[in-house]
């Protein structure tokens, strides 16, 4: 069984508590990781402030930031069939995807390690001749920041990244449910050379690690990754430090597809946004939007490639959908597919547990026409989609509006002055045109309404991570006069 430890303030520590670690293949335990609580969470958050202030870090030029952001991109490229193996034990994530995903992870920390130096200030053309006044970017103080179980290596990427190349220092939580790869990132940040108490990297659970640390006096910015209700203990918490927030949540995005798109690349695009990760990401296009002349043409093409689909040990490369990451997870799919088949919508294909050990769970279509069915608001993070028709564009929009999330969506289509209407209709963060799921570190992310506030990725995540200072220099050498002598 591995032993995991947790990373503060430059040091490998084991804990006084622990817990084990569930392979989601097998359902069997197959590590133990360290527990961080209170008394662990005040010295993380104690490391990072004084690295702030006082040691090496504070000193560095931010060219120098970026060197050391260099060099962790390289050690993250160098390790990265290791990280991808651990998360796909720890999470369930296939292989194939954690292999490709976390070789990209890579280039978020290069592009971050280049933007550490462009980070700049500005001089205002103030309205007193004699006075220059400057607007300084600094880093905005010691950053919480708590990541979910899936893709656990990305989703900190894009908090990390920015927040470094800003000057800033951290603890990071990584989710109880799958912490490993996480936690062994960590000795590629140690071996990177960056200062003790940079970055610190911890795991633990809600009450006791989470809430004590997004509370915490010396937190100035909390980065969450989660769901909403989550986020809402997140944001009644930070009330003790009023700490800056920035929430990346969930989604139901609307994936649509009209008569003149490309059927079958528009199947194969909702396959991957709906079925990749096995569900489990918060862009997945799990409310398809379709055209009624095409409907079932377009649901045979999807049946079709969704019963191909292989699924079986995430380890093996050939595996295409992998187990769901908890028992807890497969709990809830089952119980919402239920309540959404009870509520009158109609399965296609799917929605049988296979038989057998580890928390499977199919591919899965749902015809929800006319029936007002919980999966078209509920999140089901699983591998399920559900269906409704349209007969206009407008009914497509009310249609892809319709809730309350607002973090992705798609459009399908080869009418160009339709695409620009919808590109500018849809109420979410990002808008795919004809294809989904593409990310870059170049190009910001994040959604609207249920699904968040803020930014990651591009300039926009760095500047997140900074606060404005502004200098105000009297450029006269005459005394400034008595403001109580009347002249």
């Amino acid at each position: 069984m591995q032993r995991f430890q947790y990373y503060i303030d430059g040091e490998f520590l084991d804990g006084e508590a622990r817990f084990q670690s569930i392979d989601p293949a097998t359902g069997d335990v197959w590590a133990e990781m360290p527990e961080a609580r209170e008394a662990d969470v005040d010295r993380a958050v104690d490391a990072a402030e004084k690295a702030l202030y006082e040691g090496p870090w504070a000193k560095m030029t931010a060219t120098q930031r970026g060197k050391l952001l260099y060099r962790l991109a390289d050690l993250v490229a160098a390790n990265a069939r290791k990280l991808a193996e651990l998360e796909t034990r720890d999470t369930g994530k296939i292989i194939r995807e954690t292999s490709a995903q976390i070789a990209y992870v890579a280039d978020y920390y290069r592009y971050y390690a280049g933007i550490a130096d462009k980070i700049e200030g500005s001089y205002l053309p103030i309205d007193k001749p004699d006075m220059d006044v400057w607007l300084r970017r600094e880093p905005v103080g010691v950053v919480a920041m708590v990541v979910p179980w899936n893709s656990q290596l990305f989703l900190s990427a894009v908090k990390i990244g920015p927040a470094l190349a800003a000057g800033c220092t951290m603890v990071v939580k990584a989710s109880e449910d799958g912490p490993g790869p996480l936690l062994e990132f960590a000795r590629l940040v140690h071996e990177a050379g960056f200062p003790a108490g940079v970055v610190n990297i911890i795991t633990g659970f809600g009450p006791s690690c989470g809430a004590v640390l997004g509370g915490h006096p010396k937190v100035a910015h909390i980065a969450f990754t989660g769901g909403p209700e989550t986020a809402r203990h997140v944001i009644r918490n930070s009330a003790e430090n009023l700490a800056s927030t920035s929430l990346e949540l969930g989604g139901k995005s609307p994936f649509i597809v009209f008569a003149d798109a490309d059927l079958e690349s528009a199947a194969n695009a909702q396959v991957a946004g709906i079925f990749a990760a096995t569900g489990q990401s918060c862009v997945a296009g799990s409310r398809l939007i379709v055209e009624a002349s095409v409907k079932d043409a377009f649901l045979s093409i999807l049946k079709r490639k969704a019963e191909a689909i292989r699924i079986g040990s995430p380890l093996d490369m050939a595996t295409e959908v992998g187990p769901l990451a908890t028992k807890r997870q497969q709990d809830h799919v089952t119980a919402l597919l239920d309540k959404s088949i009870a509520s009158g919508a109609r399965l296609i294909t799917g929605g049988q547990k296979p038989d057998g050990v580890g928390y499977y769970f199919p591919p899965t279509i749902l015809d929800c026409d006319g029936v007002n069915s919980p999966s078209l608001a509920e999140e089901f993070f699983g591998p399920v989609l559900s269906v409704v028709s349209f007969e206009s564009e407008a009914e497509a929009l009310r249609l892809a509006n319709d809730t309350r999330y607002g973090l992705a969506s798609g459009v399908f289509t080869q009418n160009l002055t339709r695409a620009h209407r919808l590109m500018k209709g849809i109420r979410a963060g990002v808008v795919w045109v004809n294809t989904y799921r593409a990310v870059s570190p170049i190009a910001p992310f994040g959604g609207f309404g249920l699904s968040g506030h803020g930014r990651e990725g591009g300039l926009a995540a760095a500047l997140d991570y900074t606060r404005t200072k502004t200098i105000w220099l009297r450029t006269s050498d005459d005394p400034i006069p008595d403001p109580f002598v009347m002249r």
